[in-house]
């Protein structure tokens, strides 16, 4: 199997959504279902989290159907009868969907995507569904924070390499540049996903080279216009003066050295002794890239103290989200056969039924609170929910990769203004409705619990 054949195949799920699948259909179970997509609890250090991965889901959806060869290997496994087997000949996601656009950002509780179709198409679905909502919004999540801490600075999604599989290469790079990242070193997300791709070069092709001068002048000779020197393969300060020497003599052939890129040691002091050198010589223009562990925490910081770095390759701790490297995420059933249902389990507790949630701003436009609320229930505020496919098609062509950037700008920008740090602040205020506690009290009866004195 390829990647692509992989990343599409309704295989690519975990074992008992088929046995339930298989349960249903030897009961006949095939009503209505309802299953949402929500985080339990911001993980800790994160005052809110950006939506991502939409678009990959609804690809997924359209395109999900069982093959020949994935049928075989079903029948292989001999857990499954024939009539099931059969009925999986045909099958196809029917169903609707209602989503948060990504980009938007969101907190506990609030579900940011609900799929409604037959009891077992969405029950199928629930693995790679969460996989996909899960892995991209977590790497949004963890990269907007990046921007934020480095407004208007070159910032470059560098994961590809320590990336947990191809696929999380790519997608890492797609929801960075949704959250604000200027572009990617991965090439092929590049082309995929038309996101702006910057590249450098290794130590590797320094050492390769009989000296610094001969790689940095033979590398700018061959990028002419696109020349950026990695300069701490030997000694950081020694290559920028190397650099400022080659620059001032390619200048006149209208060569240009872009850039100089610091992988190691201490940033920000070599970044003031290689600007000092660089200014001397009287090229201001060439702008000092760092790289190297970096994650906003440590941009935040080499800012403050003033660092003189225009850019930042960010890579490992971005792509898996190092200090949290997970959501507590769900994709639980909150109707069947129109009734409600939710679950009681201990810490686990849901909440029934479709949701919508409105969001609320003050006259300065800054998001002061949102309610969670049921679907037909109207509440002051902007509603967050949209429908985006009915009957297994898109109700619009896909949206484009910059429309969902500069929602995640424009969400951001009317965060309080504590959310947007990187220290903890108080909780976002949350409410649920009346509406919805109702419900609750509803779906508890249904299932023959008690309601809470």
């Amino acid at each position: 199997m390829h990647n692509d054949d992989i990343a599409t195949s309704p295989l690519l799920t975990d074992m008992y959504e088929l046995t339930m699948m298989q349960a249903y259909f030897d009961r006949g179970m095939n009503e209505t279902a309802c299953f949402e997509f929500f985080v339990r609890k911001l993980p800790l250090g994160r005052n809110f989290l950006v939506a991502a991965g939409l678009e990959q889901v609804l690809t997924y959806l359209e395109s999900l159907r069982f093959s020949r060869g994935d049928l075989d290997q079903l029948a292989c496994d001999g857990r499954f009868s024939d009539a099931f087997m059969h009925s999986l000949e045909n099958l196809r996601f029917t169903g609707d969907v209602h989503a948060a656009p990504e980009g938007t950002v969101f907190f506990s509780d609030e579900p940011i995507l609900r799929i409604t179709a037959p009891l077992p198409e969405a029950q199928l679905v629930e693995s790679r569904v969460m996989n996909l909502m899960h892995y991209e919004s977590l790497v949004a999540s963890k990269a907007v924070r990046v921007a934020l801490v480095a407004p208007g600075r070159l910032l470059v999604d560098f994961g590809l390499r320590r990336a947990h599989g191809a696929e999380a290469g790519m997608l890492s790079a797609r929801a960075s540049y949704l959250a604000g990242f200027t572009g990617t070193a991965t090439m092929l997300a590049g082309i995929r996903y038309g996101i702006p791709v910057y590249g450098t070069m290794a130590h590797s092709y320094v050492q390769a080279c009989t000296s610094e001068e001969v790689a940095f002048e033979a590398f700018a000779r061959s990028q002419p216009n696109n020349a950026t020197l990695l300069i701490d393969t030997y000694d950081t300060e020694a290559a920028a003066r190397k650099v400022a020497a080659l620059a001032l003599r390619l200048r006149p052939e209208g060569i240009v050295v872009k850039a100089v890129r610091i992988d190691s040691g201490d940033l920000g002091e070599h970044a003031r002794r290689v600007r000092a050198i660089l200014n001397g010589a009287g090229l201001t223009e060439i702008d000092i890239f760092a790289s190297g562990n970096l994650d906003e925490y440590r941009v935040r910081d080499l800012l403050a103290e003033g660092a003189p770095i225009d850019g930042f390759g960010v890579g490992t701790r971005m792509n898996t989200s190092a200090d949290a490297p997970y959501f507590d995420c769900a994709y639980k059933l909150t109707e069947y056969a129109g009734l409600p249902r939710r679950k009681r389990s201990e810490g686990k507790a849901t909440w029934p039924g479709r949701k919508q949630w409105y969001r609320r701003y003050d006259a300065s436009g800054i998001a002061c609170g949102d309610t969670l609320t049921i679907e037909c229930d109207c509440q002051d505020g902007t509603p967050l929910m949209q429908p985006v496919m009915v009957g297994g098609k898109r109700l619009g062509p896909a949206e484009g990769l910059l429309a969902a950037r500069a929602r995640t700008v424009a969400q951001v920008a009317a965060l309080p203004a504590a959310l947007r740090t990187l220290d903890p602040a108080p909780p976002y205020p949350i409410t649920v409705s009346v509406a919805l506690m109702e419900l609750a009290h509803s779906a508890d009866e249904l299932a023959g619990q008690p309601r809470p004195s």
